[in-house]
């Protein structure tokens, strides 16, 4: 007979993968973690030059590593190298952010993106090697077809979302977080499930060798901005 779980409780392991450092070394390893981070930029101006698909996978298992919901993973990483599709997609997106720009978006938010210089066209979506589209799974599906639900989705996709961003930093690639809306289209052109929900679009590849960036992203609150402390 197999065991129910229910009765004997959650099985454990010991914590063998966790390493302390001395507070000295603590306190290196924090500074230089933030001066990796810190040279991260959003690109919008993407080379076509090819990147090697271990890379992506790579980054994908960092993202897979995320604390979430549970433990049931809610997330989904369709991922895209085609041409074809990617030019699918530019179009689908590109129509979306033609409505968001001329009808969709309040006179306040365009003012808070005019610095960044942004507009409807996204090249990008075609010259970037990969795009990556973040599902999140709103329930999960067992095999009977009856629905598993999912808890703090949105967290734990976003979690995840940000552990991919910094793992194709770390190797060495530019990203954007892309965001047209409504995304309904990439369900569709992907063929994902309706339990699935778009998420964001995320740009991945090495930056264009003329690429410029605003100089408005560069300025980041700080720490006294960000955080408080009660000792």
């Amino acid at each position: 007979m197999g065991v129910d779980e229910s009765d004997t409780g959650p099985q454990l392991a010991p914590l063998e993968s966790y390493r302390e450092y001395p507070p000295d070394e603590m306190i290196r390893r924090a500074v230089d973690f933030h001066a990796e981070v810190a040279r991260r930029r959003t690109v919008r101006e993407f080379s076509d030059r090819p990147v090697p698909r271990e890379v992506i996978e790579h980054a994908l298992r960092a993202a897979g590593t995320a604390p979430n919901g549970a433990n049931l993973q809610p997330w989904h990483f369709a991922v895209v190298a085609n041409p074809g599709l990617k030019a699918e997609i530019r179009r689908a997106a590109e129509a979306e952010e033609q409505e968001f720009y001329e009808r969709r978006a309040p006179r306040e938010w365009l003012e808070a993106l005019a610095p960044l210089g942004t507009d409807p066209e996204k090249p990008f979506l075609e010259h970037a090697p990969y795009l990556i589209a973040i599902f999140e799974q709103r329930y999960g599906i067992r095999p009977d077809g009856s629905r598993i639900k999912h808890y703090y989705v949105t967290e734990s996709v976003g979690i995840a979302t940000g552990i991919l961003i910094t793992a194709l930093h770390h190797a060495g690639l530019a990203t954007l977080t892309h965001t047209p809306s409504p995304m309904g289209f990439l369900n569709d052109l992907l063929g994902r499930p309706d339990n699935e929900r778009p998420f964001l679009l995320l740009v991945a590849g090495y930056p264009a060798p003329d690429a410029r960036v605003p100089e408005a992203a560069g300025r980041k609150k700080p720490l006294d901005e960000i955080a408080s402390f009660r000792d």
